[in-house]
């Protein structure tokens, strides 16, 4: 019997949150061979998937860095996947690479899409999933929205709203590298801890706590001068009210509003001229020439002990998906989400 392969499509545009069983359709299809590929291609197995809020943003239709995904689609996401198969001058089969396949157990990529392990993982004594965390695109976003636009000072306040995420935990650890002091927010008592007792933040405050408001108040007594914002809503319009002048403001995410069906903005907004603060979005996309300079230096602090990772990883597959989608968009992982599509240590087939 022909091989099947699992995939997660779009089955119908969410106008709120996305709908277990609804907003995604899981269909099995017959999966390419070997036999199918044309010359610079290669044919590829799924082993983990990467879940990112950002992936909320490619199912509305309308204008942004990247085209929406389309109605019966197969769902845009990175992955790591193993080569079994290739037509490429450049790319063996075995090699293990990172690849945009999307929610699919397998497929076929062109070598441009392919990009195999980075020299620096294995200089760090990384594992396989640092392709999709540190190494991957959550590092260099973590890194570049930090150093380049929030340019941190020693001595100087810097807060990361979701600080116990992907993304804000290395970017809060950067930040401290570069000598701040970092307040981090997160969603759960378990996190804060985290955030304090391994990361070494200075103050983690629980978003969910009845009294957040007055604390976030005074774990910064001297103002914000670094705001790295990946929440957006009720906590940027407080780190707008305290902002110190000429602070900068990293826009990276905002998913308190993603499945909002009414998006609100800040009400401090004057702020940003009252306090004369720099206000920046960014893609990381931006600095993709400079991503094998990021890598040596989180290998670097990585091997020094100075930057700590962490990941939730979601077993079951393709199947596991709207689970997964669950937990991204209500707080359920810390670290690195990411669903495990085939144990790596499993026998690959064509």
């Amino acid at each position: 019997m022909a091989r099947q392969s699992l995939q997660l499509e779009l089955a119908e545009r969410p106008t709120g949150a996305i709908v277990p069983g609804r907003t995604f359709r899981q269909r099995r299809v017959a999966a390419p061979t070997e036999a199918d590929l044309q010359d610079g291609q290669v044919l590829l197995e799924c082993l983990y998937v990467s879940f990112d809020p950002a992936m909320r943003g490619w199912l509305d239709d309308r204008r942004s860095y990247v085209p929406p995904v389309q109605i019966g689609e197969v769902m845009r996401a990175a992955t790591i996947s193993r080569v079994l198969a290739s037509r490429s001058a450049r790319i063996r089969a075995g090699d293990i690479v990172t690849v945009p396949m999307g929610i699919r157990e397998v497929g076929i990529a062109s070598e441009d899409q392919v990009e195999p392990a980075p020299p620096a993982l294995l200089s760090a004594g990384g594992k396989m999933t640092d392709l999709l965390g540190v190494f991957g695109l959550t590092g260099m976003t973590a890194y570049f929205g930090m150093l380049k636009i929030g340019e941190p000072k020693p001595g100087e306040t810097v807060v990361v709203s979701a600080a116990a995420g992907a993304t804000g935990s290395v970017a809060a650890q950067i930040a401290k590298i570069a000598g701040a002091r970092v307040v981090g927010t997160a969603g759960s008592d378990e996190k804060c801890r985290w955030l304090t007792e391994e990361l070494g933040l200075d103050v983690a405050l629980n978003y969910k706590d009845p009294d957040f408001k007055a604390k976030f108040k005074q774990a910064t007594p001297k103002f914000i001068d670094v705001f790295f914002d990946n929440v957006g809503g009720e906590q940027l319009d407080m780190a707008l009210g305290r902002a110190n002048a000429f602070s900068r403001f990293v826009m990276c995410g905002g998913i308190s509003q993603y499945n909002a069906e009414s998006k609100s903005g800040p009400r401090n907004f004057n702020s940003i001229i009252s306090q004369r603060i720099k206000m920046q979005g960014f893609i990381v996309f931006d600095f993709a020439k400079e991503y094998s300079t990021a890598r040596a230096q989180i290998a670097k602090w990585l091997g020094e002990g100075k930057l700590k990772r962490r990941e939730t990883i979601i077993k079951g597959g393709v199947a596991a998906s709207d689970e997964a989608f669950k937990q991204l968009f209500q707080g359920g992982n810390i670290g690195k989400l990411l669903v495990e599509v085939k144990n790596p240590d499993e026998v690959s087939r064509l």
